[in-house]
């Protein structure tokens, strides 16, 4: 039987990924409820934690750390992270008005979650008995790198480099499932066949940008 572990630890990178755009959303307060625009939830959505008081400041994840980071009381005047990184600035509350721009990159990110919580949901529920079953290849940096994009988009205020993360963070979670089909195609059988199936529905959900 086929060790579990890489694809184990593919999906905790893509679930920290998963909620930082969450924490993110709900910054922006465009994703607070299942009834939020442009952000659905499916039964199977990774919660994210509590969303703070309106008055804390933003709390960040360290690149390439994961979770690890350190939390900043409001009256400070900025966080840095466990590991001594770079101050950040607190979150600006006065976002102005909805503009084209605006509600195009609230599509972008919100494409981009909910694609993220199918995929780890595919993951958790069909490719993790298959891969019990029958060994197939995990490109594990390729998690790793998305987890570390998000956490970087995660640090941007809105603006080109914003932009610039969102879409690397798409790209590279197209990436992520494309490979996953490609691993499973010689593999043939039912179970493989409805899990291809359920990966490129996600592709459906992630068109060129």
């Amino acid at each position: 039987m086929a060790s579990p572990a890489p694809l184990v630890a593919s999906i905790s990178h893509q679930m920290v990924a998963l909620q930082t755009l969450q924490l993110l959303q709900q910054e922006w307060g465009w994703g607070d409820g299942p009834s939020a625009p442009g952000s659905p939830r499916g039964p199977d959505h990774v919660p994210v934690a509590q969303a703070r008081r309106p008055g804390q400041m933003r709390t960040r994840r360290g690149l390439g750390r994961g979770v690890a980071g350190a939390r900043s009381s409001p009256e400070a005047g900025g966080l840095r992270g466990a590991e001594g990184g770079a101050e950040l600035l607190p979150f600006p509350r006065d976002r102005g008005p909805c503009t084209l721009a605006r509600m195009a990159m609230r599509s972008a990110l919100a494409r981009v979650v909910d694609s993220t919580s199918e995929l780890v949901s595919v993951e958790q529920t069909l490719l993790g008995p298959l891969q019990q079953e029958r060994p197939f290849p995990i490109h594990l940096k390729d998690s790793v790198e998305f987890r570390n994009i998000c956490s970087h988009l995660a640090l941007q205020i809105e603006g080109q480099q914003f932009d610039r993360d969102l879409n690397a963070a798409h790209q590279c979670l197209k990436t992520i499932v494309k490979k996953l089909i490609q691993s499973l195609a010689n593999l043939p059988s039912d179970a493989h066949v409805v899990a291809c199936a359920s990966l490129r529905q996600i592709l459906q959900n992630l068109p060129d940008v």
